[in-house]
């Protein structure tokens, strides 16, 4: 997979909270066999109009987000069912980095993202930067202020920099050492496995590979 050290693009602000993998790729776009092409069915049913046009009041389509590669949401973004296609069309319309807030505390505290969208995004090089509630507030507020609002998510400092027209915004940001690492360096569960070849293969020149019964 791509690896990720540093990326700066344009913001898209979506404001809505537990946006479900239906939403973000809708079921009847999972027939593919074929890990292409879903880009422009991202967000289908919020994207276009019933003639098939885009719908220019989504906040996706408005031309200010243009070349947009930077998703701010809320939280629990992800959540639904288990398919990876949802990080596969995030990806394939552009995006490099989501970024939403966990809300709340203790055992009333709702994550910013769901787990599974949270491990499928590690294993594709999709960055998930979650922030608080209130770092995400003043994001929102910016964005729509600013046409064109550019961010930069720096993985190795892991820190958010949100360059407003009033002087930048540092958000800093937690993330798993292994998943870090992996990012870096573009590992996805194949090439970790590859890192391992040269002991794979003295395992299988040595390996009896008969089967042998008992009796």
């Amino acid at each position: 997979m791509q690896a990720f050290t540093r990326h700066t693009g344009v913001v898209a602000a979506l404001d809505r909270s537990n946006i479900d993998t239906d939403q973000i790729i809708p079921k009847q776009f999972l027939k593919s066999i074929q890990r292409t092409g879903f880009g422009p069915a991202l967000f289908f049913d919020w994207r276009y109009g019933s003639d098939g046009q885009p719908d220019p009041g989504f906040p996706l389509n408005r031309p200010e987000v243009e070349g947009r590669s930077v998703l701010v949401v809320r939280n629990n973004f992800g959540c639904g069912s288990s398919r990876e296609h949802a990080v596969w069309a995030v990806m394939q319309d552009g995006f490099r980095v989501v970024v939403a807030p966990s809300v709340g505390e203790g055992d009333r505290r709702v994550e910013a993202f769901a787990d599974i969208f949270r491990n499928n995004s590690t294993k594709n090089g999709l960055l998930t930067v979650e922030l608080t509630e209130a770092e995400v507030d003043e994001i929102f507020g910016i964005a729509e202020k600013t046409p064109g609002l550019k961010a930069t998510a720096d993985l190795e400092s892991q820190t958010f920099t949100l360059h407003a027209p009033d002087g930048d915004r540092v958000y800093r940001f937690e993330v798993d050492p292994t998943v870090k690492h992996n990012l870096l360096h573009g590992l996805d569960d194949i090439a970790l496995s590859l890192e391992h070849e040269a002991a794979i293969t003295a395992f299988e020149q040595t390996h009896d590979h008969q089967l042998h019964r008992a009796g």
